[in-house]
């Protein structure tokens, strides 16, 4: 079904601001300036983070004088406001019309399902800074800012599981997972794509479709996966400091007070004042231990992936061959999840920082970033040689697929509200992500995997 989006250019969408109604031509001066500011802005936020984007780089991208810009936003925060709520608006406003069409044609749920995925996608990867500035943007504000845009963002999600509780009406998702569950699951997937998705390689109608297949019928080859006692129950363990002399630490504070701040701020807003404030300690103690802030991240980063290699390599290795290929999978992406949320606050601090950092700290941990890809790329293979994977599943396209919904996670689920009504343990939100990424979120009761063209 082709993807029939109305005109998204960041254009149009600086032009509703203010409910503008007028024509391009109708615009006035001041109406078209303020239109580029606020694009120029959706561009800065989205590569190179909301904190690090000062009010003068804004103008200067605008093609305007810095004290102008002040004559149309009295801040940086105002700007920040109207990108966050045209990045999820006309979203809201498109799949909203796509999901009442479909309920009033009856249309046929995969096909549907496949065109939300798309336009989605497409909003997100090609037609708009806006949507992306926010998905990038919005975990890193404080409570203040996401305020006044919960309530849309909310509403998206109810688009949502509004279509998909009518699915699970029809018997077409399964019935041991709920819909909440399995929105945040679909969404994770795509959101995590502005960290890695390349448009210039394969344009978004490509992703779309592999992606759509894998949520809807997991990774499992048609004869399906074996879920009993599939997770890990392997011990899971960080490599101790090997000093614990008073420098070695001090040292260790301030790493782990780095990865926190990195976390909530990004590289270019973390400053070496901000981590010795999290670490107790004066700004200038800080250099006894680390020449510079470059050196910190650094290390914080290097951490945070050889801690991540290290767990899910020794999860995988305890299985002997012949290999149970789907428990290997569970162990693996238990581990993954274990890391980001318990384990090890290096992990989820690179997660989260890493696709606003630098070019030169990217290139520098890329080949242990690639080593990490390639353990992956290996389970994922030898599951495939062995029909324990669909053979029309692509791994590479797989794995980034796979590990964009686990890395996504970072952004919504707390562990810390286990035991809460309606809030899942760190094991058990875990084995839900396994099963649902192995079996996809479609019921399989009397159902076969249907064979469709092209592969993921």
């Amino acid at each position: 079904m082709d993807l029939l989006l109305a005109d998204t250019s960041p254009q149009r969408m600086a032009r509703q601001v203010g409910a503008i109604t007028k024509s391009s031509d109708d615009l006035s001066k001041s109406e078209r300036t303020r239109g580029d500011i606020l694009s120029a802005a959706a561009n800065l936020f989205r590569h190179e983070g909301y904190y690090a984007t000062t009010m003068r780089d804004i103008a200067h991208k605008a093609g305007i004088e810095a004290g102008s810009i002040y004559y149309h936003f009295e801040s940086k925060d105002k700007i920040l406001s109207e990108v966050l709520d045209i990045g999820v608006r006309d979203l809201y406003e498109k799949v909203s019309e796509l999901v009442q069409s479909a309920q009033e044609t009856s249309a046929d749920f995969r096909e549907t399902f496949a065109l939300l995925v798309e336009t989605h996608l497409t909003y997100l990867l090609a037609a708009s800074d806006f949507t992306s500035a926010n998905i990038r943007n919005y975990p890193m504000l404080s409570d203040e800012a996401r305020a006044p845009h919960r309530e849309l963002r909310a509403a998206y999600a109810a688009v949502w599981s509004g279509f998909l509780e009518d699915a699970k009406r029809a018997g077409r998702l399964r019935k041991d997972i709920s819909v909440s569950a399995i929105r945040q699951f679909i969404l994770s997937a795509m959101n995590w794509t502005v960290e890695w998705y390349d448009i210039d390689r394969y344009p978004v109608r490509v992703l779309s479709a592999r992606m759509s297949k894998l949520i809807l019928d997991g990774m499992c080859s048609p004869r399906g996966a074996d879920m009993e006692g599939v997770r890990a129950g392997a011990a899971i363990r960080v490599k101790a400091p090997d000093s614990i002399g008073k420098a070695a630490k001090t040292r260790a504070e301030i790493l782990s007070a780095a990865a926190r701040v990195l976390r909530a701020n990004g590289y270019k807003a973390t400053t070496l004042r901000l981590i010795a404030a999290e670490a107790d300690m004066q700004a200038g103690s800080v250099y006894y231990h680390f020449k510079s802030k470059e050196a910190i991240v650094d290390e914080v980063l290097n951490a945070g992936l050889s801690d991540l290699l290290s767990g899910v390599g020794a999860a995988v290795e305890q299985f002997p061959k012949p290999y149970d290929h789907h428990a290997r999978i569970a162990a693996a992406i238990w581990t993954h999840l274990h890391f980001l949320f318990k384990a090890s606050e290096f992990t989820s601090a690179n997660i989260r920082s890493y696709g606003m950092m630098p070019n030169h700290f990217r290139e520098r941990h890329g080949e242990i970033r690639h080593e990490y890809g390639r353990l992956w790329d290996r389970i994922l293979r030898e599951a495939q040689e062995d029909d324990a994977i669909r053979s029309d599943i692509r791994i590479v396209p797989l794995r980034q697929v796979m590990l964009g919904a686990l890395n996504w996670t970072v952004e919504w689920f707390d562990p810390n509200r286990a035991g809460m009504e309606g809030y899942l343990s760190l094991a058990e939100f875990s084995d839900m992500l396994i099963k649902l990424l192995l079996e996809g979120i479609r019921n399989r009761e009397g159902t076969i995997c249907p064979e469709q063209a092209g592969t993921l």
